[in-house]
């Protein structure tokens, strides 16, 4: 005996809601960018004369150039490296105490809250503007360069480091609070390893950063090879410009290369000696367990 069985009406579902919140933030932005076009009142039948223009600029830049003033144009760029390297480290010096009033995980949060909105102040304040306050206090010299940088790349650097410092294992701290170790044996055993080639990392990251920077330094006096592009530009030397700029680009590629593989060691030798931590607790070779596959 089969029994056949007749479909009903299908129920009606009710309709889908509407998300307002969805269409009110999307009207928002459409019109916030829309707000933003016409307010800075954007030439856009320029951008079709923009490309002959350029080529016209790049021409003369790359046709009149003088070899003669490449060990100037060098000895310039090497000053703003030095700018950015010592200001990278002034930065460092700071942000890694303020780091560590800043991370939650070890201070209370009064104290990070205060400190959070040191390094926000510090970050919202362009280097460019930092420049010009140091230029009175400095003159002309390269030290406004390097306190621009130094203090500008502080913000940044605090709250990298936070960050990082907020992130670390809880095991090796409460096992240095099991044995009673005082707060600065805490951070010297149970904080301090864990972070430090982050640390490392990140701070040759910004000094890669800073070497840009110290070029716009330039642009404002504050030294560098800035100096020599803003003056051979108002004066319409636009050879030395464009051999200015060539070395500029060859030099911060350089520094990268070399920076990039400096921080590619430091992350993969730590790595390494947590595998090698890893065989000595296995009663293994060091370098053994690294290279045995899982079954």
């Amino acid at each position: 005996m089969s029994v056949s069985f007749i479909p009903g009406p299908a129920p009606d579902l009710p309709p889908k809601p509407v998300d307002r919140f969805k269409w009110f933030f999307s009207l928002g932005v459409i019109g916030l960018v829309v707000w933003s076009a016409l307010s800075i009142d954007l030439k856009w039948s320029r951008l079709l004369e923009a490309p002959g223009d350029l080529w016209t600029q790049l021409r003369l830049m790359f046709s009149q150039m003088e070899l003669s003033e490449v060990p100037d144009l060098v000895a310039a760029m090497w000053e703003s490296i030095s700018i950015a390297w010592m200001g990278t480290l002034i930065a460092v010096l700071f942000a890694v105490p303020l780091s560590f009033l800043a991370a939650e995980n070890l201070v209370g949060r009064p104290v990070a809250w205060v400190t959070r909105q040191i390094l926000n102040i510090l970050r919202a304040v362009p280097d460019v503007i930092l420049a010009l306050a140091f230029i009175p206090l400095f003159g002309l010299t390269p030290m406004a360069g390097v306190m621009a940088i130094g203090v500008g790349s502080i913000g940044t650097l605090g709250k990298l480091f936070y960050e990082i410092i907020e992130g670390v294992q809880r095991g090796p701290i409460e096992a240095a609070d099991a044995v009673g170790a005082t707060r600065a044996q805490r951070l010297r055993w149970g904080v301090i390893p864990q972070v430090t080639p982050e640390l490392a990392s990140f701070s040759l990251y910004r000094f890669e950063v800073n070497i840009r920077a110290s070029a716009v330094m330039g642009l404002v006096g504050a030294g560098g090879i800035g100096s020599d592009l803003a003056q051979s530009l108002r004066f319409k030397d636009y050879g030395s410009a464009g051999l200015g700029l060539i070395i500029v680009v060859l030099g911060t590629i350089m520094v990268d290369t070399v920076s990039g593989a400096v921080r590619h060691r430091i992350v993969a030798g730590s790595s390494r000696q947590e595998e090698d931590e890893e065989d000595e607790s296995l009663g293994l070779p060091p370098g053994l367990a690294g290279d045995v596959l899982p079954l």
